[in-house]
């Protein structure tokens, strides 16, 4: 049997918010608008950065006519600085190499697109840990739809799975999937805990182990 665990990236294995807050502000004031607080655009993370561009546009006012030029200059900018701000989580780390010494295949299955992910991925010494890495631009569709996710748990050649990620879009994508999934419940979540389905929630890595061990047991 292989037993293998897919997690989301941006605010669960990593905060990357401080990098995309960074270019998104940039991006912004190529257009002569003042920046957004970083609480702003952390709450427009979960669904990749088209979708983020679309949200700060709005926020700021500016016409549906320069989207485009802004993906394509957020994208330029973040692709040159992925993670000059970003850092695993607490724990990250450990919690990792204790699961892929136990026998854990590894992947992540993120929104963001693949060559970001990956460039966050090396700059922060994690890639080894991972046998697969589904960004937002490896399929056509993105989570909340499952396929993605799918792909993640194929490529792994799982028979068990556990699927862990920090936000409503994950949780949907784990209820749609019907895989089971763990809560990080400090990531960039807007909605209650409460109000997501999850089959366990931890609120640091140093607990993840013995959640998996206990509620995800294979």
């Amino acid at each position: 049997m292989t037993h293998a665990i897919v997690f989301d990236l941006d605010g669960t294995l990593v905060d990357s918010a401080p990098d995309l807050h960074a270019a998104a502000n940039k991006v912004l004031g190529h257009f002569d608008q003042a920046p957004l607080a970083l609480e702003k655009v952390t709450s427009f993370i979960g669904n990749g950065i088209p979708n983020l561009v679309r949200l700060a546009r709005i926020e700021c006012g500016l016409p549906e006519a320069e989207e485009e030029q802004m993906k394509t200059l957020m994208l330029d900018y973040y692709s040159a600085h992925p993670a000059d701000l970003s850092c695993p989580y607490p724990g990250v780390i450990d919690a990792l190499t204790t699961l892929a010494a136990a026998g854990y295949k590894l992947g992540v299955c993120t929104n963001k697109f693949w060559t970001p992910s990956n460039q966050i991925l090396d700059a922060l010494k994690l890639s080894h840990f991972f046998d697969v890495v589904i960004g937002g631009d490896s399929l056509p569709v993105k989570k909340p739809d499952p396929a993605p996710l799918f792909a993640a748990f194929s490529e792994l050649k799982a028979t068990t799975q556990l699927y862990v990620g920090d936000s409503e879009v994950d949780a949907e994508t784990a209820e749609r999937a019907k895989i089971p999934f763990g809560l990080f419940t400090r990531g960039y979540r807007k909605t209650p805990v409460e109000e997501l389905t999850s089959s366990f929630t931890f609120h640091s890595f140093q607990n993840l182990v013995r959640s998996i061990e206990q509620h995800h047991a294979p």
